[in-house]
Order: structure tokens, then C-alpha cells, then sequence
């Protein structure tokens, strides 16, 4: 894979690691300099990984893949292989808890991810400058939702932020396809929209903020599980997004 963002990626995984106090550093450290290039010679996109500023416990990232076979064979390959065993044990040692992963696939026929993303800098960059900030947001539907239900949820979530000047770079569902590496554990029984976005002018995180906030006034017929959950995000030195 090159440095652009894949478009033809048509599952996801959202993995939001609980880490040991002041542990995030290192694993930072570790992931963008062994972890990155590593899993894509293997067929997996990484997309984007972030510190959460409110969380300082707390690493959040994205990977995707072409199709569920290639997840299949991607996640055996890359945990099987030299690259974990030398690091992953690394990796491990900071983390609480690593289960907290959705699987996720297109909300619409859209892109999920951007093919035109710049190039990632180099491993051992530590500092781009950027100062980008990105807003996560999980709407909870109950477990039973269809999928149609869960798309209109995603495509207001979307018309929202879209709305506030965002830039919608994922909208994701929950996908229920079978786990095909039990080994990583996802979470199941539940239904999500997933929307990532970026303020599209300076100063605009608040007004995006209260934009993905709310649950969509024109679906209250599809019943929440419980209050969205937001997330200002701060990618790190070598995320493809940032």
C-alpha cells in the first residue's frame, strides 16, 4: 500500500486502548515506528491514530481492510509474525485493557476514509505541528437496529456536521459479520453510527462539538441505547490523518 488512503476498504476496525497511567508515550513511541508499516505490508490500512487530550490514559485508532477474507488473512499474518513478537510484547506491557474494538463497515456508498490524504512522515518524526484537532462521535442504537435504520441515523449525523462547516471523513456502522480472528476480540450486540470529522475553519471544534452531540431530531423513532459519546482527538506525529 502507499502513503494515500485507501478507498476500496469496506470494513474497519475503531480500537480505543485503556492504557497504564502515563504509559501513553511509549506506546506511541512503539506503534509509530514498528507498528505502522508492519501491518500494511501484511494488507491492513492503518488510518489514523490519536491521543485524546481529556483521556491522557487513553489511545485511539483506526485500521481498515479490503474486504472481511483479507481481514481474515491480515490479522493471523501480522500477529503471527516477527514484527509482533519483537514488539508486541512492548505494545502489551502499557496497556489496561485492549478489547474495546467496533468493527465497522460504510454507513453509504461513500468513501469511509479519503484516497488523497498527504504522505506520512517518516518513522522517528515525533512533532508535525500541525495542531489538527478531530471530533469522534458514537451515536448507540439499540442492539436490534437494522442497518437501514443505522445508516439514516449516520447520514443526519453527517448532514449535520456538514452543516456546522465539518469535514466528515468516516461515517461507519456497526458491521455483524462473524469475527473471523476470534483471537482480537470485538465488541458484539451492539449497533453504532461512527462519524469522524475536523472542523473545517479555525475555531470551529465547539460549533462541530455541539453538532454531533445530539441524536438526530428526525430519527428519534430509531431509539438510542444511551447518550452519544464525543472524543476531541489529536493525531499523532505519523497518523495519515492529521
Amino acid at each position: 500500500m502507499t502513503d494515500a488512503l485507501r478507498d476500496a476498504d469496506s470494513v474497519f476496525e475503531l480500537r480505543r486502548y485503556t492504557l497504564k497511567p502515563g504509559a501513553r508515550e511509549r506506546l506511541i513511541s512503539v506503534f509509530d515506528t514498528h507498528l505502522v508499516e508492519s501491518q500494511e505490508a501484511v494488507g491492513m490500512s492503518v488510518l489514523c491514530q490519536f491521543r485524546d487530550p481529556a483521556a491522557p490514559d487513553q489511545f485511539v485508532w483506526f485500521r481498515g481492510f479490503a474486504d472481511q477474507q483479507s481481514r481474515s488473512r491480515a490479522l493471523p499474518a501480522f500477529y503471527g509474525g516477527p514484527v509482533w513478537a519483537q514488539h508486541g510484547p512492548a505494545a502489551n506491557e502499557t496497556m489496561l485493557a485492549w478489547d474495546d474494538v467496533l468493527m465497522l463497515k460504510p454507513a453509504t456508498s461513500e468513501a469511509a476514509f479519503r484516497a488523497d490524504g498527504p504522505e506520512r512522515p517518516p518513522a522517528g518524526t515525533t512533532d508535525t505541528g500541525s495542531g489538527s484537532v478531530f471530533l469522534l462521535a458514537l451515536h448507540h442504537l439499540q442492539p436490534g437496529t437494522p442497518d437501514e435504520d443505522a445508516a439514516s441515523v449516520a447520514a443526519a449525523v453527517m448532514g449535520a456536521a456538514r452543516a456546522a462547516n465539518g469535514e466528515v471523513l468516516a461515517s461507519l456502522i456497526t458491521d455483524r459479520s462473524e469475527n473471523g480472528f476470534p483471537r482480537l476480540p470485538v465488541r458484539e450486540g451492539e449497533c453504532v453510527a461512527v462519524t469522524l470529522a475536523r472542523p473545517g475553519e479555525p475555531g470551529g471544534a465547539a460549533a462541530l462539538e455541539a453538532a454531533l452531540g445530539v441524536f438526530p431530531e428526525a430519527h428519534r423513532a430509531v431509539q438510542a441505547a444511551r447518550p452519544p459519546e464525543l472524543a476531541r482527538l489529536v493525531p499523532t506525529a505519523r497518523s495519515l490523518l492529521r
